[in-house]
């Protein structure tokens, strides 16, 4: 089984992992529950983002902290690849147009990837896998 991190899922797990809820725990605590962790190339640049909007604080060099957080068991950074980019505007209706939650969306179709996410907006999309 693949998964892929939503953003806030993957700052979580690195940040305050009490936000978790048990099942996503579970899933990424326990590398024999996945075969591989995904997470998009996007997600760093929305973490930067919310540095920049000062949304979130770390008391370390964010370069330091993205590096260490994209250390972990059996995980795979996916690139934006231009074909992805395209796919991430063409997805099946209805779904809102953010643009970061449309590229999460196209790469964990892509990948046959079930997204661990907190976000409504997803976790009620029909057209991937999520869970919470």
């Amino acid at each position: 089984m693949k998964y892929m991190l939503d953003t806030h899922t993957w700052i979580w797990w690195h940040m305050n992992p009490k936000k978790l809820s048990q099942k996503v725990k579970r899933i990424v605590g326990n590398t024999n529950r996945y075969d591989e962790l995904l997470l998009s190339a996007i997600s760093p640049w929305e973490f930067s983002k919310l540095i920049e909007k000062k949304k979130i604080g770390i008391s370390c060099d964010p370069e330091n902290w993205i590096n260490s957080a994209l250390d972990m068991p059996k995980f795979r950074l996916v690139p934006l690849s231009p074909v992805l980019a395209y796919r991430s505007t063409v997805l099946p209706q209805p779904f809102h147009n953010d643009p970061a939650d449309q590229i999460i969306v196209a790469t964990a179709r892509e990948e046959n990837a079930t997204i661990l996410t907190k976000d409504e907006r997803i976790l009620t999309y029909k057209n991937v896998r999520s869970l919470w």
